[in-house]
């Protein structure tokens, strides 16, 4: 059942493990008394931990390639039939949309307003996944500098407000234009680019806006910020601080439920369809007539254009910003939102964001292993589960000749 060979890879793997991690798990300098402790039980606990999880990984991926060879085929027709059959039997459909609509409705009075304002966060990364969606997951552009965009609608609104007195109701298609206006100037200059090129330069456009942001002291504010930034208004009525975070979360409710009926219209359109045939192979996709450089700027434009709104709900939301806040590591996040929820589904990407954006928060007791926990999950996922937690399943019409 259990080769010799499987157990000497996880005792090499161990073993190696505890090579590597010995500074760090064993040595210990307390600087108070002057004395070095050596901690061995870390490095037991750490060689046999790296012993099972290696021992399990080779197990399952052995049975995993020993399995059917239309094991995968099998789960899309599976998942296709419970998607299915979920969305189109009534009996199911309806009583889980009315549950799941007075959920959403009367979260902000079931929970705390500190629950209330992680949901809302989640909400807007919910929007930006869907939004890098239309770029990675339906026209396979692997874009890396989305977070510019994201910045441009967060400044757009801080700056608007603070010479102008826009307001955020003003500010908000603003940020949109403004961010799909940006993924036009991005996109126009890597039209002949793909793959990891195109991901390179994206990244160095995100890391420009980032820097301009940060030394343009006259025009940004540089590292220390735009503070005061004014929290949505509701027909000018002051509102409290509890009841503006629910008047926001309900706000990012509604720009969710758009967001979501657009990028359904524009994956069933025309542009969609060119889209997943741009993905699917370039040159062919330019040998059936469809305009290359058409399709790339109105996915980079369209995309950008949930960025630049989600930013501008981000500034309101925190009434501060700051260069901080736009890093490199907020575009991986983003990126593995996409990864892990579904490339190209929009219920995959929605699931993707609550798990990464809710679970740290929920599990800050373990905030020192949360990385590792982040990293173990991502790697099981891209072993077992490539297509992501929720994968998108192209659709197939077929025609059946009528009895005659």
């Amino acid at each position: 059942m259990f080769s010799f060979n499987e157990i000497k890879k996880s005792l090499a793997a161990s073993v190696w493990l505890m090579f590597l991690t010995f500074p760090i798990l064993v040595i210990r300098v307390n600087t108070v008394e002057n004395v070095v402790e050596w901690r061995w039980k870390n490095m037991v606990y750490a060689g046999a931990a790296a012993f099972i999880i290696s021992f399990l990984a080779n197990f399952l991926v052995k049975r995993k390639e020993a399995g059917n060879k239309n094991e995968k085929d099998k789960g899309n027709k599976e998942t296709l039939f419970i998607s299915q059959r979920l969305l189109n039997d009534k009996r199911f459909f309806f009583p889980a949309l009315v549950v799941v609509t007075i959920f959403i409705l009367s979260f902000p009075f079931l929970f705390s307003m500190y629950q209330t304002s992680i949901m809302s966060t989640a909400l807007i990364y919910v929007m930006l996944g869907l939004g890098l969606n239309i770029v990675i997951g339906l026209a396979g552009l692997l874009d890396l500098g989305y977070v510019a965009f994201y910045a441009v609608g967060a400044y757009s609104y801080a700056l608007l407000n603070h010479h102008f007195g826009i307001t955020f109701w003003v500010a908000l298609p603003i940020g949109g234009v403004l961010g799909a206006i940006f993924g036009i100037i991005l996109g126009y200059p890597v039209l002949r680019l793909r793959g990891d090129y195109l991901a390179i330069v994206t990244l160095g456009f995100g890391e420009i806006i980032r820097l301009v942001l940060e030394n343009w002291n006259a025009f940004s504010f540089g590292p220390s910020g735009i503070s005061n930034i004014p929290r949505p208004d509701l027909f000018g009525i002051d509102l409290s601080l509890q009841a503006n975070i629910n008047f926001i979360y309900y706000i990012l409710i509604g720009l969710v439920i758009f967001t979501i009926f657009v990028v359904n219209r524009l994956q069933n359109s025309r542009i969609g369809r060119a889209w997943i045939a741009l993905r699917e192979d370039e040159i062919a996709c330019q040998a059936m007539g469809i305009d290359k450089a058409k399709t790339k700027l109105m996915a980079f434009a369209l995309g950008a254009t949930w960025a630049g709104m989600g930013g501008v709900v981000f500034a309101a939301k925190t009434t501060f910003i700051n260069p901080a806040s736009f890093t490199i590591w907020e575009s991986v996040m983003i990126l593995c939102i996409v990864v892990l929820g579904g490339m190209g589904s929009v219920i995959g990407v929605i699931v993707g964001a609550m798990v990464l954006i809710l679970l740290p928060e929920y599990l800050r007791a373990f905030s020192e292993y949360r990385m590792l926990i982040f990293g173990t999950m991502l790697v099981t996922m891209m072993v077992f589960r490539p297509g992501g937690i929720i994968p998108d399943i192209r659709k197939k019409y077929t025609f059946e000749e009528k009895d005659k």
